[in-house]
C-alpha cells in the first residue's frame, strides 16, 4: 500500500475530519475500507491491482467512486449520498473537497445497521420467506428494468469469466496448480454443454449490464424493503452477464449456508415474474461458477489477512468444493402433487422442491399462480368466478404440461402443484415425463373433510381462492382410481416430505439410466 493512502488511512480514522462526532468504526474487504462514524459511511478504495480492478492510482480510484454512486443509486438511492474528495488545504494537511489536486476518494453513504445486511440477518435466522420472496421480486424488476447488452456470444462472455478466474486462483497459495487445471478444464467441458443455449440467451437479450455482486451481504433491509447495493463498478466485464449468472450469486450464497428452502423460493419466485422456464438448464452451472469466483475472492482476503487467515483458507476450500459438486450431472425427475383444497399441496411442494433434483432445486408449478398470472393480477388477488369456468381451467392445466415439459427438457426437475381430481388432467402430467423418458412421482394428498376445511377457513393473503363451498363441490365429484401414492394430509410437512423423497428414490432407482 503506498504512502499516499496510509496518509489517508490515517485521516479517514478521525471524527473531526469529516466534521462528525463519535467513534470511527473501520470495515475491511479485499479491496475497500469502510469508515463508520454518526451517520455516515466513507468507502475508500484500496490501492492495489488485481487481474479484475484497478485502484492503483487516485484517478482511477476517484473515478470507480463516481461511477459506483451512478449505478448503486439505481437499486439504492437513499444510501447513496455521492463522492467526496480528498486533497490538500493550504498548510498540506489533508482535507475534503478542497481546490488542489485530489490525493484520494471515497463514497458517502448513508450508514445503516450493520444487523440489516442480509449475511448477518441469515446467520442469525431472520431471513424469512416472505422477505425473500420480495428480494426475489426485487432482483427481477432491476433485471427486466435493465437493457440488453450485445457486445459477443453468451458463450464468449464466460469464457472470460474462465479466464479471470485462472489469474485470480494465481493471486494465492490455496490451491495447487493442478488443482486449478483441473477445475478449470471441468468448468471448460461444461461450457461447450452448455455452449448453444448460452449464445441463444444472449441473442435473446440476456445479457445485461447487471449487479456483479449479488451475494447476501450486498443486499440490506431498509425501511422500503431489501436494498441492492455495492455492484460491481470496477469492471464492466464482470457485471455485463446473464442476468441468472447476476441471480446465481445469491442462489449460491444460500445454498452454501444451507439455507437451501430460501434459495429455491428466491428462484420460483424470480422465474414466475420473468417466465425464464428454460434458464433451469443453466443454474446450477452458473452457481458453480460463482462458487468459483468467490473461492478465489475469498482466497486471496487470506493471503492479505492479519486474522484468523486459516479460516479465510478454508472458507475458500468450501466454494472451491461446492463448485465441483454443482458441476455434476442432472437429475430431471416431475412430481406432480393433487388433492382436495385444504390438503396442503402447496406448503409440501415448496417443502420439497430444494430436496429434488440438481440445485437450487426444483421448480414448482402451480395452478392457482398460473391462474392468476393468466389474469394479470398478483398472486393474492381474489378473482371472480368466471376464472374458473371450465375452460379456463382447461387451459391451465395444459399450460401445467407445457410448463412442465419445457423445463423438463432443460433437464431441471419439475413439482406441479393443482388439484388433479379429473383422470386425463392426472393422465396428462404423467405423460409429459413418459415422452421424454422422465421418471415421475404422482402424490395424493388425502385429508378428512373437517381438517380440509379448518385449514381453508383459517387462510389470510392466500393465493388459493378455495372456499369451503369450493370444498364441498369438490367432495361431490368422481375423481375415478387414483393410482398415485397416497399419503394422509394430516401429516407433518417433515414427515411427509420425508416419505415423498423415498418415494423419488425408489423411483429413480429403478428408471432407465
Amino acid at each position: 500500500m503506498s504512502h499516499d493512502q496510509n496518509e489517508t488511512i490515517e485521516f479517514l480514522k478521525h471524527a473531526r475530519n469529516y466534521g462528525l462526532d463519535g467513534p470511527v468504526v473501520l470495515l475491511e474487504t479485499h479491496i475497500s475500507l469502510i469508515f463508520l462514524v454518526s451517520d455516515k459511511a466513507f468507502k475508500l478504495k484500496r490501492a492495489v491491482k488485481f487481474p479484475y480492478a484497478d485502484f492503483s492510482t487516485p484517478t482511477a480510484r476517484l473515478s470507480c467512486c463516481l461511477k459506483e454512486v451512478e449505478l448503486n443509486s439505481q437499486t439504492a438511492p437513499e444510501l447513496y449520498l455521492g463522492v467526496r474528495r480528498i486533497t490538500r488545504d493550504a498548510n498540506g494537511s489533508l482535507c475534503f473537497d478542497g481546490s488542489s489536486e485530489t490525493i484520494d476518494a471515497v463514497v458517502e453513504m448513508r450508514r445503516f445497521p450493520q444487523e440489516n445486511l442480509f449475511d448477518r440477518m441469515a446467520e442469525a435466522g431472520q431471513l424469512t420467506a416472505a422477505l425473500m420472496d420480495t428480494t426475489a421480486r426485487t432482483i427481477a424488476e432491476f433485471h427486466q428494468n435493465v437493457a440488453a447488452v450485445h457486445t459477443g456470444s453468451g458463450s464468449a462472455n464466460l469464457e472470460a469469466v474462465f479466464d479471470i478466474n485462472k489469474r485470480g486462483f494465481a493471486t494465492s497459495r490455496v490451491f495447487t496448480g493442478s488443482e486449478v487445471q483441473t477445475f478449470d478444464e471441468a468448468f471448460r467441458s461444461a461450457l461447450a454443454t452448455h455452449r448453444r443455449h448460452l449464445d441463444r440467451r444472449e441473442a435473446s437479450g440476456l445479457i445485461r449490464r447487471c449487479h456483479g455482486d449479488l451475494h447476501l451481504r450486498n443486499i440490506c433491509l431498509t425501511e422500503r424493503g431489501p436494498r441492492l447495493f455495492d455492484c460491481i463498478e470496477f469492471n464492466d466485464q464482470i457485471a455485463t452477464v446473464d442476468v441468472l449468472y447476476d441471480l446465481a450469486f445469491l442462489l449460491m450464497d444460500l445454498w452454501h449456508r444451507n439455507l437451501r428452502d430460501h434459495a429455491n423460493l428466491v428462484m420460483n419466485r424470480y422465474l414466475d415474474i420473468t417466465g425464464d422456464n428454460e434458464g433451469v438448464a443453466v443454474l446450477p452451472f452458473f452457481m458453480a461458477l460463482r462458487a468459483a469466483v468467490r473461492a478465489h475472492v475469498v482466497a486471496s482476503q487470506g493471503e492479505m489477512a492479519q486474522v484468523k487467515p486459516d479460516n479465510l483458507r478454508q472458507e475458500a476450500r468450501s466454494y472451491f468444493n461446492l463448485a465441483i459438486d454443482l458441476l455434476g450431472p442432472p437429475s430431471p425427475t416431475l412430481i406432480a402433487i393433487g388433492g382436495l383444497s385444504g390438503s396442503g399441496k402447496s406448503t409440501i411442494a415448496e417443502a420439497l422442491a430444494a430436496h429434488v433434483g440438481c440445485a437450487p432445486g426444483a421448480r414448482i408449478f402451480e395452478s392457482d399462480r398460473l391462474r392468476k398470472a393468466m389474469f394479470a393480477v398478483p398472486a393474492t388477488t381474489r378473482l371472480s368466478p368466471e376464472a374458473y369456468r371450465p375452460e379456463v381451467s382447461e387451459a391451465v392445466y395444459k399450460s401445467l404440461c407445457n410448463k412442465a415439459g419445457a423445463a423438463l427438457s432443460a433437464r431441471g426437475s419439475v413439482i406441479v402443484d393443482a388439484v388433479f381430481d379429473k383422470p386425463g388432467n392426472r393422465t396428462s402430467m404423467e405423460h409429459v415425463a413418459s415422452a421424454l423418458g422422465l421418471p415421475f412421482i404422482g402424490i395424493w394428498l388425502k385429508g378428512e373433510h373437517s381438517m380440509l376445511k379448518s385449514r381453508i377457513t383459517g387462510r389470510r393473503d392466500s393465493v388459493s381462492d378455495a372456499t369451503v363451498e369450493v370444498l364441498a363441490l369438490q367432495e361431490t365429484k368422481d375423481t375415478g382410481a387414483i393410482g398415485w401414492r397416497h399419503i394422509d394430509a394430516n401429516l407433518s410437512v417433515d414427515t411427509i416430505v420425508e416419505l415423498v423423497v423415498q418415494e423419488i428414490d425408489i423411483t429413480c432407482s429403478h428408471a432407465p439410466a
